[in-house]
């Protein structure tokens, strides 16, 4: 595969296969360094001469595929700017939706849901101080509100709990001994143990409370 671009540097090669969807040549590249260090490193600042980061390039294309093999490498940048916008690659994939037919939003709203779940953030403004959600085509209303659900998602992860989750307090098994022995107490107070005819009287009126 690398004999196809003999000549060319390891970085134009990356620009290359995130254009066209390479995942082949993406491979090869990746598979030829020696640490995921190196990999981070070439993932992360390889740049082309507009100052698109490879993510740019890819997300520009709507490469779904060279997309979800560059968000699986170690320590990957997902909002990453360039040079000429100040746009980050969600920015970019917008652009990319906007510029296709109607046809194509579901692919498109598929691609960006997997940017967003990877970590893109919706709130990185670019030069003309444009969100995505702001860049998106109005009349892309799913687009629109698959960006709102992950925002509103995002701002409120953790200030739910599940029903499952409420520790329901305990049941006092010894509630009802609790009465019974308080019962039993207010009883006792009323016998001084003095005199036997007040402990027989007790014992009747003790007795009669209890049914027997």
């Amino acid at each position: 595969m690398a004999d196809a671009f003999e000549g060319a540097s390891v970085g134009e090669q990356l620009i290359e296969a995130c254009r066209r969807n390479n995942t082949d040549l993406l491979t090869e590249i990746i598979q030829g360094c020696k640490s995921d260090k190196e990999i981070s490193h070439l993932m992360n600042n390889t740049t082309s001469v507009m100052g698109n980061h490879l993510y740019h390039e890819a997300a520009l294309q709507g490469n779904y595929e060279i997309i979800d093999m560059l968000l699986d490498q170690p320590e990957f940048e997902c909002d990453p700017i360039n040079r000429a916008e100040g746009d980050t690659p969600l920015h970019s994939a917008i652009r990319w939706i906007n510029s296709e037919p109607p046809a194509q939003r579901d692919f498109g709203n598929a691609l960006v849901e997997m940017m967003l779940e990877a970590g893109s953030s919706t709130r990185v403004k670019n030069k003309a101080k444009l969100t995505p959600y702001q860049l998106v085509d109005p009349r892309n209303t799913g687009l629109r509100e698959l960006i709102q659900r992950h925002e509103y998602t995002a701002l409120n992860a953790g200030d739910f709990v599940g029903a499952d989750e409420i520790q329901q307090p305990k049941a006092n098994t010894n509630a009802q001994f609790d009465v019974q022995a308080e019962e039993e107490s207010d009883d006792d107070a009323e016998f001084s143990g003095s005199d036997d005819e007040e402990r027989a009287e007790w014992e009747r009126r003790r007795n009669a409370k209890k049914g027997r």
